[in-house]
């Protein structure tokens, strides 16, 4: 794939058409069939985290990890508070149709990571915020919003 993106930049810099670049493009996948098989079945992994609440009694880090159905976003959320507190993460992605979309997810048993994870599909960025508070909702004493992945970088 990376070779025949390297292909393409001499073409388009010499002013050739679109229809003679689409074609080296497909050459070399249908030369070798098993290489592209593998290819598309290696999945591309970005890890993130960790992020940490205010006061520092939650935190969560994960990985994202590209599939054929689009991105997923996986991660461990812990907990290290007091009885009556639960520590929460907040999962925000903008679809690739320009729609945000949110999920959230809490954890109260102070000693055992949650896992949690977000099937996003396809997506531009995503975002996370660690926060604390009761088993009911978001109290207080979050994190800023952090980067988990951006498409390009």
């Amino acid at each position: 794939m990376r070779s025949a993106a390297r292909l393409l930049l001499p073409l388009a810099a010499a002013g050739l058409s679109t229809a003679l670049a689409a074609g080296l493009v497909a050459a070399p996948a249908a030369a070798s069939p098993a290489s592209a098989a593998s290819a598309a079945s290696a999945a591309e992994t970005w890890e993130w985290g960790p992020t940490a609440s205010s006061d520092t009694k939650g935190w969560a880090n994960g990985y994202v990890r590209s599939g054929s159905s689009g991105l997923r976003i996986v991660g461990d959320l812990y907990d290290a508070g007091g009885a009556k507190t639960c520590s929460w993460v907040k999962i925000k992605w903008l679809t690739d149709r320009g729609k945000y979309r949110t999920a959230t997810y809490r954890n109260c048993s102070q000693s055992t990571p949650r896992t949690f994870t977000v099937k996003a599909g396809y997506m531009l960025l995503a975002k996370a915020m660690v926060c604390r508070g009761s088993a009911a909702r978001i109290t207080g004493k979050c994190s800023r919003w952090e980067r988990v992945w951006t498409q390009g970088g």
